[in-house]
């Protein structure tokens, strides 16, 4: 989306906060330093919208040296202070990012422990899961993990249910794993649902929208934003696979003022470091394990098991619980990835 009309850094989500955090900078000259926010990350250069339009920048040779890790890099979502908001003199330079009040990640594909930023000062993560082949609770559990992990509040967004002929028992097979998170049934065909949507875009309010390819979240964006900002292509038949419409995460302002960010479908998505995430999604596993017998219980075959039992009983799902001991895996292997790492970063450091 081109910005080419003045626009408030209010509209794109400013706040007291941020100015507050702006007057701590120490930035030598810092009246010559302007306010954007990053919309595209491309590589090596950024598209930064601005409250007189966008621009493109780089990051400073000084931040590029005190870099450690991504976080330590510009990602989409974040506000930055730049030298400049034109090009006349070339590309803006990014000097500083702002700290962020969220922040969404996964783990990299392979066995390194990278992370990669989908999406930062996030208010609403909204978690799109399509009403056909594309529902899978499992899937649904690492996102509202990730979620909770990152700071944003989730919101469970059924799409395509014009589809769909079980609504109402998905509805509750969702509910059953999303406890306490809002849960809308949408479609961008009909325009069931969207009127719900609604009450989240505000000016100044960040929604990101992740999924699966082919759930229809770029559909759904162009919906909102009353206009094609987007490319959307239909899915595979067959499988109900989407096609990568969307190759790039992108931040977008709405004619109401709300933003959105757009992001590329997701077929792998391997948490990091996430344990309060981890509890917060599985609270009732924790609470069963808390009236265990045995404080130390292993929940395989010590009597007076509590999960034990909720499963023979039908209350608690085993696929659940064996999702739930794989993600604890997963956590437990990316902690020591991050230990080591630390530890790497420290003797480096003592060496300087």
């Amino acid at each position: 989306m081109n910005i080419k009309e003045k626009i408030s850094l209010e509209d794109l989500g400013w706040n007291k906060g941020l100015q507050t955090q702006l007057e701590e900078f120490n930035i030598e000259n810092d009246c010559e330093y302007k306010i954007g926010r990053v919309a595209v990350e491309y590589k090596g250069l950024y598209k930064i919208f601005t409250s007189v339009g966008e621009i493109l920048g780089a990051i400073s040779g000084k931040m590029q040296h005190n870099a450690i890790d991504r976080e330590d890099y510009p990602a989409v979502g974040d506000w930055v202070i730049i030298d400049r908001t034109d090009q006349k003199t070339g590309n803006a330079i990014i000097h500083s990012i702002f700290p962020r009040k969220s922040k969404f990640s996964r783990k990299i594909a392979g066995n390194q422990a990278g992370e990669q930023i989908i999406a930062t000062n996030v208010d609403y993560l909204f978690i799109c899961m399509s009403l056909n082949k594309d529902f899978n609770l499992r899937r649904l559990e690492r996102y509202l993990i990730m979620a909770w992990e990152g700071g944003a509040n989730p919101v469970v967004l059924l799409t395509k249910s014009d589809i769909s002929d079980n609504i109402d028992e998905r509805i509750n097979d969702v509910e059953s794993v999303a406890f306490g998170v809002n849960v809308h049934v949408v479609s961008s065909v009909t325009g069931d649902g969207i009127d719900e949507i609604y009450q989240y875009i505000d000016k100044g309010t960040t929604i990101a929208f992740i999924g699966s390819s082919g759930v229809g979240k770029s559909t759904l964006i162009n919906y909102l934003a009353g206009e094609e900002k987007l490319e959307t292509r239909d899915i595979r038949e067959g499988d109900d696979k989407g096609k990568h419409t969307t190759t790039h995460r992108e931040l977008i302002l709405l004619k109401d003022k709300g933003i959105v960010i757009d992001t590329p479908g997701m077929r792998e998505l391997h948490i990091l470091d996430a344990e309060s995430g981890i509890d917060n999604t599985f609270s009732d596993i924790e609470e069963l394990a808390a009236k265990c017998k045995f404080n130390d219980c292993k929940h395989d075959s010590e009597p007076g098991c509590a999960i034990k039992g909720a499963i023979d009983n039908g209350s608690l799902s085993e696929n659940r619980f064996a999702n739930y001991l794989k993600l604890q895996r997963e956590a437990e292997y990316i902690q020591r990835k991050n230990k080591l790492k630390e530890m790497k970063v420290n003797k480096r450091e003592k060496r300087k």
